[in-house]
């Protein structure tokens, strides 16, 4: 990292990427060029969890090379008279895997919709039921997540 009064450490990057309400996931495309998509993630136990349809770009782009890196960021304020912004980020780099096991992807979209639809989680159940087959569920292992923010 360049400027290093602006590193965070892990806990701080964890906490971004925990409250966050979407990130940015970036794979490679066949041909080599980047391909980057908004995702709704959520942290469990370190890996990152996101759900999308099961078929489109980024999932054959993982099945070619699941190397990919996330980005995402919390508190920002625009600072017009100083020609800056405040933010805080947090970017991830890891391999993404599409989960196999029910178990694990019924608990994951749990996560997912207590954390972006808990007032409607008296209809998780029969949500599942309707859609899980035609759900992908994607996890991130983290190999590295690094912190940044220029708030004092």
């Amino acid at each position: 990292m360049r400027r290093k009064e602006r590193e965070k450490d892990a806990t701080f990057a964890f906490a971004i990427l925990r409250d966050c309400e979407y990130a940015t996931l970036a794979t490679v495309n066949t041909d080599g060029t980047p391909y980057c998509i908004p995702i709704s993630p959520v942290l469990i136990d370190k890996a990152i969890y996101f759900h999308c349809a099961p078929e489109g770009q980024k999932l054959e782009n993982i099945s070619k090379n699941n190397t990919v890196c996330i980005s995402c960021t919390g508190h920002t304020r625009l600072i017009p008279e100083d020609f800056t912004t405040e933010y805080e980020s947090a970017v991830a780099t890891g391999k993404c895997i599409i989960v196999s096991d029910e178990e694990e992807k019924i608990m994951a979209l749990k996560r997912l919709s207590e954390k972006y639809a808990e007032s409607n989680m008296e209809h998780f159940d029969a949500y599942i039921k309707k859609s899980l087959h035609r759900t992908c569920v994607c996890k991130i292992e983290i190999a590295k997540i690094t912190g940044k923010s220029n708030i004092n």
